[in-house]
């Protein structure tokens, strides 16, 4: 379990870190997402034991980080931003100075090397040192170590960084198979990954907490909530005809793909509406879809208000 309590994080007169509370439970994936600065790597060396606030606490597993720090530490995986290691040593010694960190002997030493080894498929570069890997496979190597010990709780700041699709593939599978039981926070700035991995996401901006909900109640919040797209060689047509029907409030007409978007008036279905009057006209289209929400949407609509608000105060 994470607990940050009014964590707040302040350089001279810039509040980088700005009153922030939450609290993260077993089983839970967070997404903490945000755009550049927002805060994000922050709160995550904070919570991490790295960085020391301005005011505020954060506990981990019940160990508060400045008074119970090695206690803290020692249930805590962390993957910083950039995932830097030593890179003169090869990826093998470097994993075995993190298990001796660790504490980690005998067969249980082995054992836990090998699971992270396994884990994130570095068994065919053990020999190389780490500066001569490519990104991904040093983002790999930063993973390993966080898991070595098996901890309760991980704090990844963008784990899938350099990573290409198959390899985001292996680490948001790893996440979900380490969820069960561990307390995951994932620090991104790629929408994607919220989708991927996690069941709760907060959004920060100007280190302050702007949302927090489930993924599925962030694209509620979307205008494309329950509306109704298809795909049609007479775009135009289309908008006149979805136009007519009572519960459409506008159609729109993509400019870039010519994709035919019908909006809901609010609280309305629209789906079984649109086809009905597609069908009576019988008009052709290639695809529909009802739409669910689009989180870019609800990212940028929550992150550029709370950034005019700034500016107007």
């Amino acid at each position: 379990m994470i607990e940050t309590r009014e964590l707040s994080k302040h350089y001279g007169d810039l509040k980088a870190v700005d009153h922030i509370s939450f609290t993260v439970t077993p089983g839970q994936v967070l997404g903490f997402l945000g755009p550049n600065g927002a805060g994000k790597s922050t709160t995550m060396k904070m919570i991490a034991g790295f960085l020391t606030p301005s005011a505020g606490s954060v506990s981990v597993c019940g160990f508060d980080v400045q008074t119970a720090p090695i206690q803290a530490k020692q249930v805590l995986g962390y993957l910083p931003e950039g995932a830097p290691s030593y890179g003169e040593m090869n990826v093998a010694g470097f994993l075995d100075f993190i298990a001796d960190v660790r504490g980690l002997r005998g067969e249980t030493r082995r054992r836990r090397i090998d699971d992270a080894i396994g884990r994130l498929n570095l068994g065919k570069v053990m020999t190389q040192t780490i500066d001569t890997l490519s990104k991904g496979f040093r983002r790999r190597v930063g993973l390993a170590q966080a898991i070595v010990h098996d901890p309760k709780v991980l704090v990844l700041d963008e784990p899938t960084d350099g990573l290409d699709p198959n390899q985001k593939q292996e680490v948001r599978a790893l996440i979900h198979a380490m969820a069960k039981d561990k307390t995951i926070i994932v620090s991104t700035h790629i929408l994607e990954e919220v989708h991927a991995v996690c069941d709760r996401a907060i959004i920060i901006a100007d280190g302050r907490v702007l949302a927090d909900d489930t993924p599925a109640g962030l694209e509620a919040r979307s205008r494309y909530h329950q509306a109704v797209s298809l795909s049609t060689d007479n775009a135009k047509a289309a908008q006149e005809l979805l136009t007519r029907i009572a519960d459409v409030a506008a159609v729109v007409i993509d400019p870039q793909d010519g994709r035919v978007t019908a909006f809901p008036r609010p609280g309305q279905q629209i789906f079984a509406a649109v086809t009905e009057a597609l069908r009576q006209n019988h008009f052709p289209f290639h695809e529909i879809a009802l739409e669910q929400g689009r989180l870019d949407e609800v990212f940028r609509q929550i992150t550029q208000t709370a950034a005019t608000e700034a500016v107007m105060v």
